[in-house]
C-alpha cells in the first residue's frame, strides 16, 4: 500500500473551506486525556470562546463532537417531543432538513415554503407563528443551497409571546457575518466548523439560553452506567443517548460526566480557530467576507457571467452564478477539478444544474485566493468554449480593493 498523497487544491465550495495552517499546527500537539486538567482548562476556555463567537451570555456554549448536522439533531431532538408543534420556514435543501429532523424526533411539523432563492418576509413568519403558537419554530439563517441569508432578528420576539422557543441553524454564517444571540432573542443556535470558522469538520459550537435548558432538563435521563442516587429520570427522555444535550451539560460542566470521549485534537482546532477569529475582531472579519463577497461578483459580472438574484439577501460568503447556457455544469466543474485544482459546487433541487456555489469562507476569504480563482476559472470557461472577457474580471477585481471600506449596514440581520 503506498503512502498516503493529497493533491492541492484551492477549495471555493460553501464548505469545506481550507483550513488555515495554524489551526493544522494546532492540531498537531502531543493527544492528551480527557480528563486531564490541562485539557479541561481547554474545554472551559473553548466555552468562553464560543460565547464571545456568538455574542453572548449563555451559560451552555460548547461544542458537539461531530459535524454540524449532529449538532442540529441534538438541538432538535433534545427540544421536541412527540407531538410538540413545530413551525419551519423552508427556503431551501437545510431548512427541509429541519422538517426531517423534526418528524424523526416525533414533532407535529408545519412548514411554509418560499420559492428557492428568496427569503421570508419576517411578517409572514410572525403571521404564522400568531395562528400556529408552535412550541419551536426552527430556521436556517444561511442557506447555502440558494445563498440567502434570511432576516430573523423578530423572531424570537415573536415566538416567546406563546412560550415558545427559537431554533437556529448558523451553520454557514457563523463567523462570516453577524449572527446576534442575545440581541435576536435566539434560543439555540448551532454554529458550523467547515466554513467560516476554516478548521475542520467534525466539531460544532452550539449555544442555548437558560430557559431552553430548563425545558430540555424535564426530559434528562442519565444513562445507568453513570447514574446516581441524585439523578432523577425525566419524563419521555430524550430518545437519543450521544446527542443528549442535558448529559452534555453536565460533561461540560465541573461534574465532567463520562459521556464520551471528548475528540481532543478537534479541540485544539476548535481553540485556534476561534482564538483567530475573535483577535482579528468580529466586526473586521465580518466586513473582510463582505468585501471579498463583492469583490468576487465584481470579478465574475465584469467577465460576462450573471449572478443568481443579485443583491436579494444574498449571503456575504457564498456567491453563486447562473450556468451559461449549453454548459454541462457538473461536467465543467469535474474539469475544472482534474485540470486546474480548482473545487467549487452545484446545487440541490430545483437548482440543481441551473447554477453553481463558490464559497469565500474564512481562510479562504482572501484578495489573492480569489484572484487566483477568477483567473483560473475563467482560463477553464474560455477552454470549454464560453465567451468571457477574463482581463474585466481581473481588473474588477482589482479594482474592488481600492474602494473605501464596506460597513456592516447590509449585516445587521
Amino acid at each position: 500500500m503506498s503512502e498516503l498523497k493529497i493533491n492541492q487544491r484551492l477549495i471555493m465550495t460553501p464548505g469545506p473551506t481550507m483550513v488555515d495552517p495554524r489551526v493544522s499546527q494546532a492540531m498537531s500537539n502531543q493527544i492528551l486525556g480527557q480528563f486531564d486538567p490541562d485539557f479541561t482548562d481547554i474545554m472551559n476556555e473553548n466555552m468562553a470562546l464560543i460565547r464571545k463567537s456568538f455574542r453572548t451570555k449563555n451559560q451552555w456554549a460548547f461544542p458537539i463532537d461531530g459535524t454540524s448536522r449532529a449538532g442540529n439533531e441534538a438541538v432538535i431532538g433534545s427540544i421536541v417531543s412527540p407531538g410538540d408543534s413545530v413551525l419551519v420556514p423552508v427556503f431551501g435543501r437545510f431548512g427541509d432538513l429541519f422538517v426531517e429532523l423534526a418528524e424523526r424526533a416525533g414533532g407535529k411539523v408545519t412548514t411554509m415554503t418560499t420559492e428557492w432563492g428568496t427569503v421570508f418576509d419576517q411578517d409572514r413568519i410572525i403571521d404564522e407563528i400568531d395562528r400556529l403558537k408552535p412550541k419551536v419554530v426552527a430556521i436556517v439563517h444561511g442557506e447555502t443551497s440558494t445563498g440567502r441569508l434570511q432576516p430573523i432578528d423578530r423572531l424570537g420576539e415573536a415566538v416567546h409571546r406563546y412560550g415558545g422557543f427559537l431554533v437556529v441553524d448558523a451553520v454557514a454564517s457563523y463567523m462570516g457575518t453577524p449572527v446576534e444571540v442575545d440581541k435576536w432573542q435566539l434560543d439555540a443556535v448551532v454554529g458550523g466548523a467547515q466554513k467560516c470558522l476554516s478548521i475542520p469538520s467534525g466539531i460544532t459550537p452550539i449555544t442555548f439560553n437558560d430557559r431552553f435548558a430548563e425545558e430540555i432538563n424535564q426530559r434528562k435521563r442519565v444513562e445507568q452506567g453513570v447514574r446516581t442516587a441524585t439523578d432523577r429520570e425525566g419524563r419521555n427522555f430524550i430518545t437519543s443517548n450521544y446527542l443528549d444535550l442535558t448529559q452534555l451539560q453536565d460533561y461540560w460542566s465541573p461534574r465532567r460526566l463520562n459521556h464520551h470521549t471528548e475528540a481532543t485534537v478537534a479541540d485544539y482546532a476548535l481553540h485556534e480557530g476561534l482564538r483567530l477569529a475573535l483577535q482579528e475582531g468580529l466586526n473586521s472579519r465580518f466586513s473582510r467576507h463582505l468585501k471579498i463577497h463583492r469583490a468576487l461578483n465584481d470579478g465574475l459580472t465584469a467577465m460576462g457571467l450573471s449572478i443568481y438574484h443579485a443583491g436579494d439577501h444574498e449571503m456575504p460568503m457564498v456567491t453563486c452564478v447562473q450556468i451559461p447556457e449549453d454548459l454541462d455544469g457538473d461536467a465543467f466543474r469535474a474539469k475544472l477539478l482534474r485540470n486546474f485544482g480548482v473545487e467549487i459546487s452545484s446545487s440541490f433541487g430545483s437548482l440543481q444544474g441551473k447554477i453553481w456555489r463558490i464559497g469565500t469562507m474564512g481562510y479562504s476569504a482572501q484578495k489573492g485566493f480569489i484572484t487566483n480563482f477568477v483567473a483560473l476559472f475563467g482560463a477553464a470557461l474560455l477552454q470549454s468554449g464560453i465567451s468571457v472577457d477574463l482581463k474585466a474580471g481581473l481588473d474588477a477585481v482589482e479594482a474592488a480593493f481600492t474602494t473605501p471600506k464596506q460597513t456592516l449596514k447590509t449585516l445587521e440581520v
